[in-house]
């Protein structure tokens, strides 16, 4: 635990720092893959609408055991009730004891008729749920309104909170990232699309939006008055705050993940379906992709587009400069040191020979 915090700290200090603005390609990249990917998964495979969407009759039926057996006996009971429209309905378990099967819409009395072919091959309870296609029609309309009314607000808010447009495009193009990864996943895996995913595309956008507005206030944090400054860029700011806030998106994220991982288990192994399966697989995808884009995708971006403003360009050109004059500069030489008379002792002075100067000779000396 202490090496974790340590290591938190030196991140938020700067002294351990991953350059997430200046490889923001490489990031892009990966995006445009995985978004590629997931677009094409639901524009040729399409989507698995639920009985909500599409209009049709779900009946529930109870068996001892709910298996493949018992899910291909069901499955022949209606086809043997000779009821036309209910050809090639759509059967899964639901538990360890139910079957749910859909068909298209039906009048009362194919729905009757089906229901006690069910019972014949050996259901005990079957309940019906009729629902029209228009139904279907109102909550696609109203989840596609729900859907535009929180970008709009997610745009105001943003620039009213920052003061930045730029700040509302990352924030946008984020949230459209997280929405079509998550709809790719809901294709590729054949999961249903029911009011429940619907849910939680709506609540993960809620969150990713939140992990991206901590990211960003701290980004304003960093780079305000960034143009008098001539030590760091704005993106150099930018990717410091991304750092000083990584851990922290990282614990959340895991600590989010962890319940509806569990919420996803539950629905899909245990319950087998229903809307509780839908609603943790939205939420556990969204998480994770809402998670990268609000570190890899939107202050990237911000940085990106702030490098363009003029005023922006000319603090880089500044610090730059700065940095060229530090490194062409002469190291500085150390000061010799001053120069002190040489003193010696006594018994050295009386030691040296005499330098006194040779007394002149006499008149009368030999």
């Amino acid at each position: 635990m202490g090496r974790i915090s340590s290591f938190g700290q030196n991140l938020y200090e700067g002294r351990v720092s991953f350059d997430f603005v200046g490889r923001r390609k490489v990031f892009y990249l990966i995006s445009a893959v995985i978004v590629l990917v997931a677009a094409l998964a639901f524009v040729l495979r399409g989507f698995n609408y639920g009985v909500e969407f599409k209009g049709g009759v779900e009946f529930t039926a109870k068996v001892q055991t709910a298996n493949s057996q018992t899910a291909d006996e069901l499955t022949r009971a209606v086809n043997d009730a000779n009821v036309a429209a209910a050809g090639d309905p759509t059967v899964q378990t639901a538990g360890s004891d139910s079957i749910r099967i859909q068909t298209r819409a039906l009048s009362q009395d194919q729905a009757t008729t089906i229901t006690k072919s069910l019972e014949k091959a050996g259901a005990s309870e079957v309940s019906q749920n009729l629902i029209g296609p228009t139904y279907g029609k109102q909550v696609a309309t109203k989840a596609l309104t729900g859907l535009i009314v929180f970008l709009v607000i997610v745009v105001i808010f943003i620039w009213a909170y920052f003061r930045e447009w730029r700040m509302s495009v990352a924030a946008i193009v984020a949230l459209a990232h997280d929405l079509v990864i998550t709809a790719g996943v809901y294709a590729l895996s054949g999961f249903e699309v029911t009011p429940a995913t619907v849910t939680g595309l709506l609540t993960i956008l809620g969150y990713s939006l939140y992990d991206t507005v901590v990211v960003f206030d701290k980004v304003r944090e960093n780079t305000k008055g960034i143009t008098a400054s001539t030590s760091k860029t704005y993106p150099e700011q930018a990717n410091l705050a991304l750092n000083q806030t990584l851990v922290r998106s990282i614990n959340t994220s895991v600590t989010a993940l962890l319940p509806v991982a569990a919420l996803l288990f539950a629905g899909a192994a245990i319950l087998g379906t229903g809307p509780l399966k839908d609603l943790a697989l939205a939420l556990f995808v969204g998480m994770l992709a809402g998670t990268y884009s609000s570190i890899f995708i939107a202050t990237p971006l911000v940085a990106q587009l702030k490098e363009r403003e003029p005023a922006i360009k000319a603090q880089a050109a500044r610090v730059m400069a700065r940095r060229a004059k530090l490194a062409e500069a002469p190291a500085a030489v150390a000061p010799a040191a001053p120069h002190r008379p040489v003193t010696t002792s006594g018994a050295a002075k009386r030691a040296q020979p005499s330098r006194q100067p040779r007394s002149k000779r006499g008149k009368g000396s030999t």
